[in-house]
């Protein structure tokens, strides 16, 4: 219980800047987005927030990430104001 006159903290969150790219930016409507998520996150977070947007559930639930420019795993860590880019499959030549 909260004394009177006493508030309780807010719980911590991430905000975090997230970009999209080809048929994934195509498929949200944006090509990038703000995203304030509970504290700790991770990429595998930001990936399922992304889903229960419209049009998100045509990401696929693993795709290839980046996380400041460096390849990400799901796993990994997402911290206040990190970009996450969401990479669609590449084709090489």
């Amino acid at each position: 219980m909260i004394p009177f006159g006493m508030s309780a903290a807010a719980p911590p969150t991430v905000s975090v800047h997230v970009v999209l790219f080809a048929s994934y930016a195509d498929s949200l409507g944006v090509d990038a987005l703000e995203l304030t998520l509970p504290a700790p996150t991770t990429i595998s977070a930001i990936v399922e927030h992304l889903r229960t947007l419209p049009g998100g559930s045509r990401l696929p639930p693993k795709p290839m990430c980046a996380l400041n420019l460096a390849h990400a795993q799901p796993h990994d860590p997402v911290a206040e104001g990190d970009e996450v880019a969401i990479l669609p499959p590449l084709a090489g030549g």
